[in-house]
Protein backbone atom coordinates (compact mmCIF):
# COMPACT_ATOMS: atom_id res chain seq x y z
CA UNK A 1 0.00 0.00 0.00
CA UNK A 2 1.44 3.55 -0.90
CA UNK A 3 0.39 6.55 0.70
CA UNK A 4 0.21 9.78 -1.64
CA UNK A 5 0.40 12.97 0.69
CA UNK A 6 -0.38 16.36 -0.75
CA UNK A 7 0.74 19.21 1.86
CA UNK A 8 -0.60 22.99 1.35
CA UNK A 9 2.27 24.93 3.50
CA UNK A 10 0.33 27.57 5.95
CA UNK A 11 1.70 30.41 4.16
CA UNK A 12 -0.18 34.10 5.61
CA UNK A 13 -2.25 35.59 3.54
CA UNK A 14 -3.31 32.44 1.83
CA UNK A 15 -6.61 31.32 0.57
CA UNK A 16 -7.67 28.02 1.45
CA UNK A 17 -11.45 27.10 1.04
CA UNK A 18 -11.43 23.70 3.56
CA UNK A 19 -15.35 22.99 2.89
CA UNK A 20 -15.06 23.04 -0.75
CA UNK A 21 -11.64 20.66 -0.88
CA UNK A 22 -13.70 18.42 1.83
CA UNK A 23 -16.60 18.56 0.01
CA UNK A 24 -16.18 18.54 -3.55
CA UNK A 25 -12.30 18.50 -4.50
CA UNK A 26 -11.47 15.35 -3.15
CA UNK A 27 -14.35 13.40 -4.12
CA UNK A 28 -14.16 14.11 -7.50
CA UNK A 29 -10.12 12.98 -7.45
CA UNK A 30 -11.66 9.73 -6.05
CA UNK A 31 -14.86 9.72 -8.43
CA UNK A 32 -11.86 10.16 -11.12
CA UNK A 33 -9.45 7.45 -10.03
CA UNK A 34 -12.07 5.01 -9.34
CA UNK A 35 -10.94 1.82 -7.69
CA UNK A 36 -7.19 2.46 -7.95
CA UNK A 37 -8.07 5.06 -4.82
CA UNK A 38 -8.84 2.64 -1.88
CA UNK A 39 -9.31 5.30 0.44
CA UNK A 40 -8.34 8.79 1.14
CA UNK A 41 -8.60 11.20 4.01
CA UNK A 42 -8.55 15.00 5.01
CA UNK A 43 -6.23 17.24 7.81
CA UNK A 44 -6.76 20.50 8.43
CA UNK A 45 -3.93 22.25 10.29
CA UNK A 46 -4.50 23.14 13.61
CA UNK A 47 -1.32 24.03 15.55
CA UNK A 48 2.64 23.11 15.29
CA UNK A 49 4.71 21.32 17.92
CA UNK A 50 5.21 24.16 20.53
CA UNK A 51 2.05 25.96 22.08
CA UNK A 52 0.92 28.95 20.41
CA UNK A 53 3.17 28.19 17.01
CA UNK A 54 0.91 28.06 13.60
CA UNK A 55 0.39 24.58 11.63
CA UNK A 56 3.36 23.77 8.80
CA UNK A 57 0.43 22.69 6.73
CA UNK A 58 -2.67 24.59 6.77
CA UNK A 59 -4.58 21.38 5.17
CA UNK A 60 -3.47 17.57 4.04
CA UNK A 61 -4.81 15.05 1.90
CA UNK A 62 -3.39 11.63 1.79
CA UNK A 63 -4.87 9.28 -0.92
CA UNK A 64 -4.09 5.22 -0.21
CA UNK A 65 -3.61 2.90 -3.60
CA UNK A 66 -2.38 -0.29 -3.93
CA UNK A 67 1.14 0.69 -5.73
CA UNK A 68 2.75 3.74 -7.03
CA UNK A 69 1.60 2.41 -10.79
CA UNK A 70 -1.84 2.34 -9.48
CA UNK A 71 -1.88 5.93 -8.59
CA UNK A 72 0.29 7.14 -12.04
CA UNK A 73 -2.08 5.24 -13.91
CA UNK A 74 -5.08 6.38 -12.59
CA UNK A 75 -4.17 10.30 -11.64
CA UNK A 76 -2.22 10.79 -14.54
CA UNK A 77 -5.39 10.77 -17.22
CA UNK A 78 -7.51 13.23 -14.90
CA UNK A 79 -4.01 15.28 -13.93
CA UNK A 80 -5.64 18.48 -15.73
CA UNK A 81 -8.85 18.77 -14.65
CA UNK A 82 -7.54 17.76 -11.43
CA UNK A 83 -5.09 20.36 -11.16
CA UNK A 84 -7.43 23.01 -12.89
CA UNK A 85 -10.13 22.76 -9.98
CA UNK A 86 -7.48 23.78 -7.33
CA UNK A 87 -7.90 26.91 -8.33
CA UNK A 88 -11.44 26.77 -6.56
CA UNK A 89 -10.23 26.50 -3.10
CA UNK A 90 -6.55 27.67 -2.81
CA UNK A 91 -4.08 30.04 -4.54
CA UNK A 92 -1.39 27.90 -2.95
CA UNK A 93 1.02 25.47 -4.34
CA UNK A 94 1.06 22.20 -3.14
CA UNK A 95 3.75 19.80 -2.05
CA UNK A 96 3.37 16.18 -3.03
CA UNK A 97 5.26 12.90 -1.77
CA UNK A 98 4.49 9.07 -2.38
CA UNK A 99 5.11 7.07 0.71
CA UNK A 100 5.37 3.31 1.03
CA UNK A 101 2.72 2.22 4.12
CA UNK A 102 4.86 0.27 6.62
CA UNK A 103 2.12 0.65 9.22
CA UNK A 104 -1.04 1.00 8.89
Amino acid sequence: MIKVSVMYPNTPGARFDHDYYRDTHMPLVKKLMGDACDHYTVDKGLAGATPGSEATYIAMCHIFCASVEAFQSSFAPHAAVITADVANYTDLTPLFQISEVVVG
